[in-house]
């Protein structure tokens, strides 16, 4: 099926790094269409990489470009609801997503991975593996490189992280197997409740030959039975777990017993279900367990922006998870921490209409200073006696310099989005990296 037949005009709705992907694509497989691209900034990011041939609406709408395309490609940032997209909807124009492009051109096995939290570690982590067993695995999606850019490799296998924004528009993806890792409470200013925003998250199982789903956290299955029901779990029974085996904890995959929990170099249970899953899509994709992808497992260190040890000086831990940016995830980071003395706490940000209250009995077992700042940083100040308001993160830093004693950990986990004072989460990361350097010997 040419899904391409009779389609001549296309509109591409937000420009950015996915949007330029969208244009490079179409202009690279299909230079016969005849694309244009509509964005309501004044000044969208990559306008400067858009080759001239492209016609260009910025600063607000053009109904007149949308109602006469062929086919829109919208932004994963652009909400199906937003009224000029439901006029094209009503007209009968189709909307899809890059990711539904990607699904119409990819013929070679592709894993999908989504989830409230993990998917990036997740994703990441099935990358270096699938390299390790001699596979020639490129990620992307939701990690930074658009999916698009991915058809210009010879890849043996694709390993998508996905939103659920991006699961919206997406519905032709075939994967050999995909991953709900978990879900807890975000994006609640773009959906009108927690069920919506699960209903997009289990559209990845629509075309999966294996699901992989949570059995601590049954949100993740799917609502009808599916064969091939795959499952990873720390508290449940599993099809993927950890028991006590020869004195000390080991990860399982069936009936085998794969690699002791304890030479993994991730930090934290979190990260431990992070590597059940990854066992579960790697046996799913028909990779086996070899030496050099143990070895590999063994040797990962995880994510910059994610539980990342970015100073460790006179006795104090500067730890850097700033993709952190929902509630869900600063718990997981929190969950078995071992702390010698104080945590300074730095949260804030743009909350996204998100609910801490949630933190609060966790706040209390531990040996908290809470620090709040950002946009929504007075949200967080009812939630432990310790709590002290700053403008920016370089005034915590600044602030608590002073203080720190060995055994002392600064932890930036901040449970909010980051675009209030920063461009993204890693900017914020970064940031506070060169604060950690700053302030360490101070």
């Amino acid at each position: 099926m040419d899904r391409w037949q009779g389609i001549e005009h296309v509109v591409v709705v937000g420009l950015g790094i996915t949007g330029l992907s969208v244009v490079n694509y179409l202009r690279k497989f299909h230079p016969q269409i005849e694309v244009k691209v509509i964005d309501t900034r004044e000044n969208p990011p990559s306008k400067d990489q858009l080759p001239n041939s492209v016609a260009l609406h910025s600063g607000g709408w053009n109904l007149d470009w949308l109602l006469s395309a062929d086919l829109i490609v919208a932004n994963p940032g652009i909400a199906l609801a937003t009224p000029q997209i439901q006029q094209a909807i009503a007209a009968n124009i189709p909307v899809v997503g890059d990711i539904e492009l990607f699904a119409w051109h990819a013929e070679k096995p592709v894993v999908a991975i989504t989830g409230s939290n993990g998917k990036s570690t997740v994703t990441d982590l099935m990358g270096v593996l699938g390299n390790a067993a001699g596979r020639k695995t490129f990620i992307g999606g939701n990690i930074g490189v658009p999916a698009l850019d991915l058809l210009s490799e010879e890849a043996d296998l694709y390993v998508l992280e996905l939103s659920s924004f991006q699961l919206e528009t997406t519905s032709n993806l075939n994967l050999k197997a995909a991953a709900f890792l978990n879900l807890s409470e975000d994006h609640m200013d773009r959906y009108d409740g927690m069920e919506s925003y699960r209903q997009a998250k289990l559209r990845i199982f629509e075309h999966a030959e294996t699901l992989v789903v949570n059995a601590d956290d049954r949100q993740t299955y799917p609502d009808s039975n599916r064969a091939k029901l795959v499952s990873f779990g720390l508290d449940n029974p599993a099809d993927f777990y950890t028991k006590q085996y020869q004195g000390q904890e080991w990860l399982i995959a069936g009936n085998d017993a794969v690699l002791p929990a304890a030479e993994l170099s991730l930090v934290g249970r979190h990260n431990v279900a992070n590597v059940l899953t990854v066992l579960a899509l790697l046996k799913a994709a028909g990779i086996e367990y070899s030496e050099s992808l143990l070895n590999a497992l063994k040797s990962y260190t995880g994510l910059t922006h994610r539980c990342q040890i970015v100073e460790d000086k006179n006795g104090v831990k500067w730890v850097n998870d700033s993709k952190a940016t929902n509630v869900a995830s600063t718990l997981a980071a929190l969950s078995g921490l071992s702390l010698k003395g104080d945590l300074y706490l730095l949260v804030g940000g743009l909350g996204k209409g998100a609910d801490f209250s949630s933190l609060k009995p966790v706040f209390e077992t531990l040996p908290l200073k809470l620090c709040c700042f950002g946009k929504d940083g007075d949200q967080f100040m009812p939630l432990h006696p310790s709590a002290r308001r700053f403008d920016t993160m370089e005034h915590v830093v600044k602030a608590v310099s002073t203080e720190l004693k060995p055994g002392d950990m600064v932890l930036l986990s901040p449970a909010c989005a980051s675009m209030d004072q920063f461009k993204n989460f890693m900017d914020r990361g970064e940031q506070f990296a060169a604060l950690a350097k700053q302030f360490a010997d101070k």
